[in-house]
């Protein structure tokens, strides 16, 4: 399995525009190539999305999706600010590590409910969508992509080991922020012992 994440980072309303374009894109040129990409998360904005999550069931990675990794540079006039000067806008697109361990079954709350959105007469039939929490870290995902609960179960074990691991990685980086900062604060002052060499 591969996970792609296409981000709008901290760009203005403009880059979130063009990362929905990004996804459009995307999924387009996935069908064209025959690769089975699929949306498993996408934080939406107002003006297009902040990030979206993909994901492929495959070894390795197609060759077509190499050419999209990285930033990616959109070329537009501004849809939201008339007038703008600004008309380079850019997203990123990632491999995300695909989570090493998925958390136990007795780790998680699922609950099931009816899935929405597109799907006609099929949607809201069955209560097949999944929403689950992660008891211990509070991280919530709700699962509709597939049509089977268990499917739906499935992936969400999957997406709730990837919050935690980018949970434990931005701590990292944060507790090494930390560490860095500290060499800063050396009080030359006032010592609590006095020690002779």
């Amino acid at each position: 399995m591969l996970l792609i994440q296409i981000t709008a980072a901290h760009g203005p309303t403009e880059c979130e525009y063009a990362a929905r374009l990004t996804l459009r894109e995307l999924l387009k040129e996935a069908q064209r190539e025959g690769t089975a990409l699929q949306l498993l998360e996408e934080t939406p904005t107002v003006a297009g999305c902040k990030s979206a999550l993909l994901r492929i069931e495959a070894e390795a990675m197609p060759l077509w999706l190499k050419d999209w990794l990285g930033t990616i540079q959109w070329v537009f006039e501004s849809p939201f600010r008339p007038h703008h000067p600004r008309k380079n806008w850019f997203v990123a697109v990632q491999r995300c590590a695909a989570p090493e361990a998925l958390p136990q079954d007795s780790e998680i709350l699922f609950q099931a409910c009816r899935a929405s959105g597109k799907g006609g007469q099929r949607v809201n039939t069955t209560d097949s969508a999944v929403h689950a929490i992660h008891v211990a870290s509070g991280i919530a995902v709700k699962v509709m992509t597939e049509r089977s609960q268990h499917a739906n179960k499935r992936l969400a074990r999957e997406l709730i080991a990837l919050k935690l691991a980018q949970r434990q990685e931005l701590s990292a980086q944060q507790s090494a922020k930390q560490r860095s900062q500290q060499h800063w604060k050396v009080e030359r002052g006032k010592p609590v012992k006095l020690m002779r060499g």
